[in-house]
């Protein structure tokens, strides 16, 4: 049995992952570390109530566990929020990595850890695993720096850098582009969405599955996960309405410069995903193929 610790396992990619795993209980001894109760609708993995930014108290549960695989799904992601507080952003983006890190080195474990595009300034687009990143945001440097943290260990790690995740599972406590729009639309409501900005968007069980798959083959390095075409992210909110079958007219597009976000936004990310392609054999579909898989799910 292959022992796996996830943390953040009440999020979204969290929860996805626990159904992944838990489809093969022979195979994985699965523990979720996450604050609060348990949120999963499971009660088949050994759930942990944990705040991991307390760093006594995640060493001693994962040096009890010894576990032979983390993944650490659990991140501050609001991009805004990580620029007003760049100290607690830090805390669970950064110091949490180097504390997992230091563990996985004293059990000889393997650390799966979740990156993003917004490493990137967005002035290319189609990003390679070997591309130099420029983060605009206090987030996407925040992100950077836990890599940075991976790549000076003597770990063995994978670290898979996404995009836009969205998904739904059990008990969800924060919103994701596709619901959003989806229950905007579905409540007549108008909504103001930026068209100079592009995105590769990903499905969560996607991502899941090459969370598990970077276990399955042992893989080590960097890897890109994200869907197959890049849009912008008003084209994005029109695909969720056709799939939908929902009224597009309540969508308005704006610039980027109108919104005035905190924080600066890549203008255009996307992956080259050949290199997961040939050594993970992760072949992702279109955002539109993935959306109609994701509505049959909704049914």
């Amino acid at each position: 049995m292959i022992k796996v610790v996830i943390t953040g396992s009440n999020g979204l990619l969290g929860q996805s992952l626990l159904n992944a795993l838990l489809k093969e209980k022979n195979n994985y001894d699965v523990y979720g570390f996450s604050k609060g109760v348990n949120r999963s609708g499971r009660n088949d993995f050994q759930y942990i109530e944990i705040d991991i930014t307390n760093q006594n108290q995640l060493t001693k549960e994962l040096l009890k566990i010894k576990p032979d695989y983390i993944v650490n799904t659990a991140a501050m992601t609001q991009v805004d929020a990580c620029e007003n507080d760049k100290v607690k952003c830090d805390t669970l983006n950064v110091n949490v990595v180097q504390w997992l890190a230091a563990i996985c080195q004293e059990l000889s474990a393997h650390l799966v850890h979740l990156s993003t595009d917004f490493i990137f300034d967005g002035k290319k687009g189609w990003y390679k695993e070997t591309d130099v990143p420029n983060p605009l945001s206090y987030y996407g440097f925040s992100k950077l720096k836990s890599e940075q943290v991976l790549e000076k260990s003597n770990i063995n790690y994978t670290i898979l850098r996404t995009s836009l995740v969205y998904g739904k599972v059990f008990d969800m406590s924060k919103r994701n582009i596709v619901l959003w729009v989806k229950e905007s639309l579905e409540n007549k409501r108008e909504i103001t969405i930026v068209d100079d900005q592009f995105r590769a968007p990903t499905y969560v069980e996607d991502l899941a599955l090459a969370c598990k798959i970077s276990m399955d083959k042992n893989a080590t390095g960097i890897f890109n996960i994200a869907s197959s075409k890049l849009l912008s992210i008003y084209e994005i909110a029109m695909e969720i309405a056709e799939v939908f079958d929902l009224d597009n007219s309540y969508i308005k597009p704006i610039a980027s410069s109108i919104l005035n976000q905190t924080a600066n936004r890549p203008a255009k990310t996307g992956f080259d995903l050949s290199k997961s392609n040939s050594i993970l054999n992760f072949y992702p579909k279109t955002f539109q193929e993935d959306l109609q898989i994701f509505k049959q799910t909704l049914m």
